[in-house]
């Protein structure tokens, strides 16, 4: 079998324009990055404002594993599949983060025959939005450092600086800093630190923003840090909420480029699932709702993370409804949650299956929760045995749940085909009663109450003093009637990697509650969430290279 770069250095693209063709838009209606990816014009949305949208599906997995999901090849498979059906169908998925791509986890373009081209660029520079992010969110360090030298008219209090650096790459040496050193010629001395640009507040601003306006002002709303009376100081006191826009102006076009079967695919924005809110961008779905009859999306990580927040954050917040979601898992993983060491997953064992089925069938419950309808698509691999795919096709029968197998990753669209019909199938007999979980102006405990007890199976929540301290500025502030996002572990239901499968009787641990105020949610982190990875003993770009005739090797 040849590797993912391999099968996508032998795909035969079409030019970008060709494919803009395919979905009604213009030359005027998009800006060229090279013959295979262009940025969609915003103007596309108010010159399509009165068609009705297409239908909406949303790919999202059980609790990820060591073992794998492929969430994102099933993503791109299924939008394949309705294409080979006949269907005006597009995909619109996240921007791959380039620190995990040289990392461990590798890209996010898909893999085998169910991938988005071009992936080398894709997977690297791509055309620019997460420099221009990391751009603008050092642009407002800046200024909030060169205040502080200037004499600090806003009397910004140092030990309260709570808008951090980033940089798009894993370097765990930049987690905590100092900077200023050197004298008085380079400022104050203070604690400082980077996350990773996927991170960043600007990256979920990118994300929910309606247009350009929309996003200046929200990034004016970012509280960078408190004065010496605890009040709080914004982007807009700073006066660069304009500039950094200015920064953002391309970055906020959706990117169009195509899968290996030409299927049109809209890839904008990517933060973390785990950290911020995991879905791509608004503008982005939006466009391929008004362009596509039937448009393909994922939210990050398991359904407890990514299909929460996509609910109760960005279709609040961009008034969307999905008409189904997909849930993704392999045999593999679900042995995983069923106790089984990673070397022994190939091994046939229906009696682990039965125990870690059961982290698919509470991911199953949330998503009803929502009142959308659920179809499981069964990923899989050459190990599985017939009893095991069997046992998870009679079980998703007794709780009346379609389920297809799919082969995308070794067969493409063509092995999609039998998910694409029940997808089809579902939306057509049950278009779903969609709602979002909570009242965001319910008060911020009661909100991650429910969120804990429906979405996670939790007993309880408990909030560290310091996260009571913090809920109580954040209400005397007036800033509490937001959705919530909450920081958490992605491996398991808990808090708690170490709890697999589907846990019971557990109680979530409230460690830090802050407020992004230009996004427009409140971040509720819970356990130790890393917001600056590290790179791994033996780092995926140790494997990559580049050649003299430019083609690229190693990338996955």
């Amino acid at each position: 079998m040849k590797s993912d770069i391999e099968i996508a250095q032998s795909a035969t693209m079409e030019k970008i324009t060709v494919i803009a063709e395919k979905i009604g838009l213009t030359e005027e209606d998009i800006d060229l990055y090279g013959k295979y990816k262009c940025k969609i014009s915003l103007d596309v949305l108010d010159r399509h404002k009165g068609k009705k949208d297409g239908k909406l599906i949303l790919v999202t997995a059980i609790n990820p594993t060591p073992a794998g999901e492929g969430k994102s090849t099933v993503t791109v498979g299924l939008g394949q599949a309705l294409c080979k059906m006949k269907k005006n169908a597009i995909i619109a998925l996240r921007e791959p983060s380039l620190g995990p791509v040289f990392g461990v986890k590798g890209g996010a373009a898909g893999g085998g025959y169910a991938q988005v081209v071009p992936m080398e660029d894709i997977n690297l520079h791509f055309t620019g939005d997460f420099h221009a992010i990391t751009s603008a969110n050092n642009l407002l360090c800046a200024a909030i450092d060169n205040h502080i030298h200037q004499g600090n008219s806003l009397n910004i209090d140092l030990r309260r600086i709570v808008f951090k650096r980033v940089i798009d790459m894993n370097d765990r040496a930049l987690r905590e800093i100092v900077v200023g050193l050197g004298g008085k010629i380079n400022g104050f001395p203070r604690e400082e630190g980077f996350m990773i640009t996927v991170a960043s507040e600007i990256m979920a601003i990118l994300c929910l923003a309606k247009n350009l306006m929309d996003l200046k002002e929200r990034l004016g709303n970012i509280i960078v840090a408190y004065n010496i009376n605890g009040e709080p100081v914004y982007c807009r006191d700073l006066n660069v909420h304009g500039a950094m826009a200015l920064l953002m102006k391309d970055a906020i076009k959706p990117n169009l480029v195509q899968t290996l079967e030409n299927t049109p695919a809209i890839i904008h924005g990517g933060p973390f699932a785990n950290i911020a809110h995991g879905c791509n961008s608004i503008l982005a779905t939006k466009i391929a709702l008004k362009l596509g009859d039937f448009v393909v999306t994922e939210a990050g990580f398991g359904a407890d993370l990514g299909a929460e927040k996509f609910m109760n954050i960005k279709c609040r917040f961009g008034q969307l409804a999905p008409n189904c979601v997909v849930i993704v898992a392999t045999i593999r993983a679900l042995k995983h949650h069923g106790g089984v060491k990673k070397d022994m997953l190939s091994k046939p064992d229906v009696e682990a299956l039965a125990r870690g089925i059961e982290n698919l069938h509470k991911q199953i419950e949330n998503v009803k929760k929502f009142g959308v309808p659920a179809v499981v698509a069964i990923n899989k691999f050459v190990t599985d045995s017939n009893e095991e795919i069997q046992f998870i096709k009679q079980f998703c029968k007794s709780i009346e749940v379609p389920v297809a197998l799919t082969e995308v990753w070794e067969k493409g669209g063509e092995g999609g085909l039998e998910l694409a019909k029940a997808v089809l199938e579902t939306i057509e007999q049950k278009s779903g009663d969609f709602k979002v979980l909570y009242d965001e102006k319910l008060p911020i405990r009661e909100k991650m109450r429910i969120i804990a007890r429906e979405i996670y199976g939790a007993k309880d929540v408990s909030f560290d003093k310091n996260a009571e301290k913090q809920i109580a500025e954040i209400e005397k502030l007036g800033l509490d009637k937001r959705p919530i996002c909450v920081a958490k572990t992605q491996y398991s239901l808990s808090d708690d990697p170490q709890l697999i499968g589907r846990p019971e009787g557990f109680t979530i641990n409230v460690k830090e509650v802050r407020v992004s105020n230009g996004a427009g949610f409140i971040v509720v982190l819970t356990g130790d969430i890393m917001t600056m990875p590290g790179l791994p003993k033996f780092p995926a770009a140790e494997r990559m290279d580049i050649q003299q005739d430019g083609s690229i090797t190693g990338l996955f």
